[in-house]
């Protein structure tokens, strides 16, 4: 096998897109209404002058990756811009090297120069991550692989340099096992406002555009057996929305998973500890309780590291979300008794592939089986939906969440052309309804196919570029 090509990036352009959601979202503290997708276009060159280009597109979500209430939602996509500047600026500056090579190059200055502007590490992270995935998809493009085989091969270059605990463990050999799943069962998120029955929905409200609207019909829609349920942290609301919401699985489907996102809305352990209790005791909740598979991120990041949450953890194994500021954090996690974390494209493909080398090193060392689960980030069709499905699949997930599917309606924001093309290049992940391009669902799988098969990271089609508005991050 030759070396991993050494490239250089030497052109960047920023794109984005107005998303207005169909639904309300609320997680924790926020609802999204709206949101700006970001797109982006790379072109790099190897060594031998050989040059391609390759794409990324993210949601820039308000109010999750900074949640500080005297931020408005432009303040955040603003945040999220400059992430993405920095991130350009400091990669154009590395020179050539592996795919990795650049990213391990500039990880740690790109974090204290956005830190050093108050930007945080799931903001800082956005940056790298988005323009990390377009030049791997590039880099693929250039050797004409897919991203299975340029990760199976090593291609990107990657080693131990920004994770040194793993120093020693042969990555190269595990990345060679990875071996991605053709489907997915999609983990249907139940928003903290979302209708739950029809019923709950006024007729003069409701939108009749071919879409379930309550939660009792995204079931009945696409046959889902994986669900993902919000709690806001006040016991007693939580409690009763939590048996609405078991009432209508267990009457629909008879074996059934679930998780539970508390969003930081928890002041500490202790807290989330009651509530579990209290979850378990309910005799309405009997089912549910018992098929909880772990609990993601419920006590705020700036308390999270404060203590540790072995008690926590012998209830429900719990994980961490945002408080995946960098590369160290499932490290600091671990010590504190989390045994997960979560997989999102937005904090970094080669983040997840990494944590994903530590769940298998960690569980072999302790005993303990440490895991990593994908999660959403209300992820659009088309380009960005596909690329998180590949890395989901890549690290063996055998379900992800999936919420933005639900919350918006398909590929609404872009061109007709655009949503035909990506309907007949990957067939089995979308289907055509009422003149839009959405994702296919059936018997609660994705199908992806053509996406894992795709030469690139994840997509055999590029969206319209001449139909999106230039970014200030270019």
């Amino acid at each position: 096998m030759t070396d991993p090509l050494k490239i250089r990036l030497v052109e960047a352009e920023a794109f984005e897109r107005p998303v207005k959601l169909r639904l309300p979202f609320r997680f924790g503290a926020a609802t999204l209404r709206e949101a700006r997708q970001a797109f982006l276009r790379v072109r790099i060159e190897d060594t031998f002058g050989r040059s391609v280009e390759g794409m990324a597109a993210e949601l820039m979500v308000p109010k999750w990756f900074d949640k500080s209430p005297a931020l408005s939602n432009a303040d955040n996509e603003n945040q999220l811009r400059r992430s993405l500047a920095l991130a350009l600026d400091a990669l154009k500056s590395a020179g050539a090297g592996t795919a990795f090579g650049l990213h391990a190059a500039v990880e740690a200055s790109h974090h204290a120069r956005a830190a050093a502007e108050k930007l945080n590490g799931l903001v800082a992270s956005f940056g790298l991550a988005l323009a990390n995935r377009a030049i791997l998809d590039a880099l693929c493009r250039l050797e004409g692989l897919t991203v299975t085989q340029a990760i199976k091969e090593n291609r990107p270059g990657i080693d131990a340099s920004t994770a040194r605990d793993l120093s020693g463990f042969d990555l190269s050999g595990f990345l060679s096992t990875l071996q991605p799943a053709a489907s997915l069962a999609a983990r249907h998120t139940v928003g903290l406002v979302d209708a739950i029955v029809p019923g709950d929905i006024q007729a003069s409200e409701r939108l009749n555009d071919g879409l379930p609207e309550s939660f009792e019909e995204a079931i009945d829609a696409y046959g889902l057996t994986f669900f993902k349920v919000k709690v806001s942290g006040a016991p007693d609301a939580d409690i009763d929305r939590l048996c609405r919401v078991a009432a209508v699985i267990d009457a629909k489907v008879p074996t059934y998973s679930v998780t539970l996102d508390g969003n930081e809305q928890f002041s500490s352990a202790e807290a989330v500890a009651d509530l579990l209790t209290r979850v378990k005791e309910e005799p309405r909740l009997a089912r549910f309780a018992s098929s909880i598979l772990f609990v993601e991120q419920p006590i705020a990041r700036a308390h999270a590291f404060e203590k540790p949450v072995k008690a926590l953890a012998a209830f429900k194994p719990v994980e961490i979300d945002e408080s995946d500021a960098d590369i160290d954090a499932f490290v600091t996690a671990r010590a504190l008794g989390y045994t997960g974390i979560s997989s999102k494209s937005c904090k970094g493909f080669y983040r997840s592939l990494l944590n994903r080398a530590r769940v298998a090193k960690w569980s072999a060392e302790d005993g303990i089986p440490y895991f990593m689960s994908a999660e959403d980030l209300t992820t659009q069709g088309g380009l960005a939906v596909q690329q998180d499905l590949a890395l989901a699949s890549l690290i063996g997930m055998t379900h992800i969440e999936r919420n933005g599917h639900h919350y918006v309606d398909g590929m609404a924001g872009a061109p007709e052309a655009e949503q035909a093309a990506f309907a007949e290049a990957h067939s089995d992940l979308y289907r055509v309804s009422n003149g839009r391009t959405r994702l296919r669902i059936e018997a609660g799988q994705l199908a992806i196919g053509s996406v894992i098969g795709a030469v690139g990271l994840g997509s055999s089609v590029a969206p319209d570029w001449k139909a999106m508005e230039a970014s200030l991050a270019a």
